[in-house]
């Protein structure tokens, strides 16, 4: 069964359509990539799966829509990471990755010894050994960033949601970030995550979702598609391009975006 089901979503902001129609899947284990350029929807679609914008359509989250879900519930199924956190308190960067609990813990419950032990290997993961407790406040962009993945990594929820989880990363950051997403999905959750850098996004993703205009104008499969396919879709994205496969110093292939 399909983590989520999306069927002919429509939404926007004051009686304007920002998405159109949009209709895809996604399964456990796939990291499935959104491409398309400023204003096409991809953050309206974001909000829209994980309840923030209402919507027209459906949203199956394990075959159940997501209207009929209380918010605790949902977020229990759904971790949603936005390009801006919304903390702007002192808090330790070890208190910011206890949040991801706040879902399953009840009225006036702590997190446990448990709880602690996960988040701080979740921060080791990403990168931030011995920053537990810093304020987070004084972390860096990119650093604020990783300890938002750390926090999703610890909700155990099945779909995780990431807005341009990258912007604020260096060039090899980029890449750990996505790869360790990836090894942290196993077979039984997925990830939707929307991407400003599309070579990025054709070497780390199984799929990928092209928005235009608020509609899904095709999707790609970066393994099994062939370069001249690719590359016309790309195209009518961006523009004039050239897509090429080339081979690193390890002999390991990658595809290249030339202007």
């Amino acid at each position: 069964m399909s983590i989520l089901e999306v069927r002919q979503l429509t939404a926007g902001y004051g009686g304007k359509e920002v998405l159109q129609g949009v209709s895809f899947s996604l399964m456990p284990g796939e990291l499935v990539g959104i491409l398309g350029e400023n204003g096409s929807g991809k953050t309206t679609l974001l909000k829209s799966i994980c309840g923030i914008v209402p919507h027209g359509g459906s949203c199956l989250v394990g075959g159940t829509d997501s209207r009929s879900l209380s918010p605790r519930a949902l977020a229990r199924q759904v971790s949603y990471i936005p390009q801006q956190s919304g903390i702007s308190i002192d808090l330790s960067a070890l208190d910011v990755v206890l949040m991801g609990f706040n879902p399953r813990l009840g009225l006036l419950e702590y997190p446990s010894q448990d709880m602690k032990q996960q988040a701080r290997r979740a921060l080791r993961e990403v990168g931030l050994a011995g920053r537990e407790e810093e304020n987070y406040q004084t972390l860096s962009q990119g650093q604020r960033q990783l300890c938002m993945l750390a926090r999703t990594l610890v909700s155990q929820a099945r779909l995780l949601l990431l807005d341009e989880p990258e912007s604020a990363l260096d060039f090899g950051g980029r890449y750990r970030m996505l790869s360790q997403l990836r090894r942290c999905l196993g077979g039984h959750c997925g990830a939707l995550v929307t991407l400003h850098d599309p070579q990025l996004a054709l070497n780390c993703c199984d799929r990928l979702l092209l928005l235009g205009g608020g509609k899904l104008l095709g999707e790609i499969c970066p393994k099994q598609d062939s370069l001249e396919s690719m590359e016309e879709k790309l195209i009518g994205l961006y523009g004039g391009l050239t897509l090429i496969r080339a081979e690193n110093r390890q002999g390991l292939h990658q595809l290249v975006l030339l202007k």
